[in-house]
């Protein structure tokens, strides 16, 4: 398991067995005659758009033509061979680096992984992307064991990058919504995406972004909670706001706000699964 404020490859790594207990299912059919199941192979052959080049890009994808046209470095993407493509997105924003048992964010990393591993044993491929204070961070799909330690080494990055950001930034934490939407976008159209997030600082344009997301794929979430918000403690508790001002104040309403929370996602047509705890369990 990863430590209580920080993200580690190794520790995510070593959630395959946690991720598949329990699944040992025959690998999907591959879409060819004949009756011998096997795992379809490869990324695609045919090209489904140019994109501007983001870190986390193969290089070896990069069209020269569209390079020199736009002057700028634009990669090939192609549509997947795979029976299941998965793009994670992990809110590492400010909201998320913190937490009673431990930062949500390290519970939003290792929930995460354990869907990654589960769709590559079933011969998927995986992308990631990771929200925070200084923007957005990709890594782009990949299969494999070799799929697996890319999402978990760009976990482990992306998170110690989240933690030096917000240090470095003052004021409120980034709207969730515009970076959501960036990341979608990048996503391979038709790919399921996995949001982890407490949903601090949505943002007005949530609700929209959710339309447009809903189109290109469908979106399942994992709502970071803990212990506290769920069952808090009675009377008045000492509290840092977000500029560390001090202060004392009552959190007996945190449990009807979680419910509201989860009943309005739900509302938009989406699968909710709450993470969190000491073990950061779905």
């Amino acid at each position: 398991m990863s430590g209580l404020t920080e993200v580690s490859a190794e520790a995510l790594m070593a959630l395959r067995g946690r991720a598949l207990a329990g699944r040992r299912e025959a690998p999907a059919l591959a879409r060819r005659p004949g009756s011998a199941p096997a795992r379809p192979r490869g990324q695609g052959h045919e090209i489904r758009e140019l994109r501007p080049y983001v870190e986390g890009d193969d290089p070896r994808w990069i069209d020269a033509a569209a390079t020199a046209r736009s002057g700028a470095p634009q990669v090939r993407a192609f549509h997947e061979d795979r029976d299941r493509a998965l793009t994670l997105i992990a809110d590492f924003r400010r909201p998320m680096l913190w937490g009673v048992a431990r930062f949500r964010s390290v519970a939003a990393a290792e929930a995460l992984m354990i869907e990654a591993w589960r769709a590559l044993e079933e011969g998927g491929t995986v992308a990631a992307a990771a929200l925070t204070e200084a923007g957005l961070l990709w890594r782009a799909p990949a299969g494999r064991a070799r799929g697996a330690a890319l999402v978990a080494g760009f976990l482990e990055r992306a998170h110690a990058s989240a933690l030096a950001a917000s240090a470095l930034t003052e004021g409120s934490a980034r709207e969730l919504a515009p970076d959501l939407l960036r990341a979608a976008r990048l996503a391979p159209r038709g790919a399921s995406l996995l949001l982890a997030s407490a949903f601090d600082r949505p943002g007005a344009s949530l609700d929209a972004a959710f339309g447009e997301i809903r189109r290109r794929g469908p979106l399942r979430v994992l709502l970071a909670t803990e212990d506290f918000e769920r069952a808090p403690p009675t009377g008045l508790l000492p509290y840092l706001d977000e500029a560390g001002e001090a202060g004392f104040g009552r959190f007996d309403g945190l449990p009807a706000r979680l419910a509201a929370l989860k009943s309005s996602l739900e509302r938009q047509g989406l699968q909710v699964s709450e993470i969190g705890g000491p073990d950061g369990a779905a």
